[in-house]
């Protein structure tokens, strides 16, 4: 997948920045042993606080540009309390780190982006083949 980003604020190019950050931050790096794939969110998450805080605000630039798409303030109050939820449980000794290792706000968050530009800016959908 090509990751050029598009400085445009056109809902093409928002939709190339969201999604790349969404792979940077959840499925950067694969797991050898298990296959799974990871990103700096889970990766962050194992810097006590700092870590926790820089990923919050990674995840919170994408509920930034959705709302420079115009999406409604109960589609960014969900993906806000997504990033909060993550932050707030992420921040936990051990437990938390394997809950940043299952829990994908960003993903979530990216779903949200993807159902409201389908709906409202069809045209900027992509194909996979």
């Amino acid at each position: 997948m090509d990751y050029e980003l598009p400085l445009g604020t056109d809902p093409v190019s928002i939709r190339r920045r969201v999604e790349a950050m969404e792979h940077v931050l959840e499925r950067a790096f694969t797991v050898p042993g298990i296959n799974r794939q990871i990103g700096l969110d889970a990766v962050l998450g194992l810097v006590p606080v700092a870590g926790d805080v820089i990923a919050a605000a990674m995840g919170l630039y994408i509920v930034w540009e959705a709302r420079n798409l115009g999406m409604s303030r109960w589609q960014l109050a969900r993906m806000t309390a997504n990033v909060g939820f993550d932050t707030l449980i992420g921040a936990l000794p051990v437990a938390g780190d394997l809950f940043d290792f299952l829990y994908r706000s960003n993903s979530r968050n990216l779903r949200i982006i993807r159902r409201h530009l389908d709906k409202h800016h069809p045209h900027t959908r992509v194909i996979d083949g």
